[in-house]
């Protein structure tokens, strides 16, 4: 009879442990886990509107996905990138920090900009002389992380420099790059 209860009392930590385990990590998943979605992907099928959620926010470490029956989902981003979403204006910006893929809006929708990002260095990260603002007004990035680059921005001979980091506490929504 002892030998029984012993075993219903372990199977019964055991269910409640897991059951547990199993409740704090319920709707987080990381990058590079065999079940986890390519983070870079979704973030991308959400800014085109291929993926609708109810809302989607990312800051400098997550990706936070609310579907349309309400159920939250956090992927951890990948922990060598970096995303940035720009948001070049002429006239009317928004405050922002971090970027709501399913409600900031920017000015210039879907248009074509000469982009370039130097790292601290001085070197050519990259140079896009047509990348296209989406139907948000936003670009999105990825870039190396615990960085500091110097992006330009170039439309209709108007000009928006900033410089930018891409380290755990800077923002993933930018909105303060004036084309002037």
């Amino acid at each position: 009879m002892k030998k029984t209860m012993w075993i219903i009392v372990s199977l019964v930590v055991v269910i409640v442990l897991g059951t547990y385990l199993v409740a704090i990590n319920t709707g987080r998943e990381e990058a590079g886990t065999e079940n986890a979605p390519n983070v870079r992907k979704l973030v991308h099928d959400i800014s085109t509107g291929k993926e609708m959620p109810l809302s989607a926010s990312i800051d400098a470490k997550q990706l936070i996905v609310t579907d349309q029956d309400k159920h939250t989902k956090t992927y951890d981003l990948p922990t060598d990138e970096f995303f940035l979403s720009i948001a070049p204006y002429v006239q009317q910006t928004h405050p922002c920090e971090i970027h709501s893929l399913t409600g900031c809006q920017g000015e210039l929708i879907n248009e074509e900009f000469s982009v370039t990002v130097h790292d601290s260095e001085g070197n050519t990260y990259m140079k896009e002389p047509a990348m296209k603002s989406g139907a948000n007004g936003f670009m999105d990035m990825w870039l190396p992380r615990d960085r500091t680059y110097l992006i330009r921005i170039v439309h209709d001979g108007k000009v928006a420099e900033a410089q930018l980091s891409t380290y755990d506490n800077n923002n993933t929504c930018i909105t303060t790059m004036q084309l002037s």
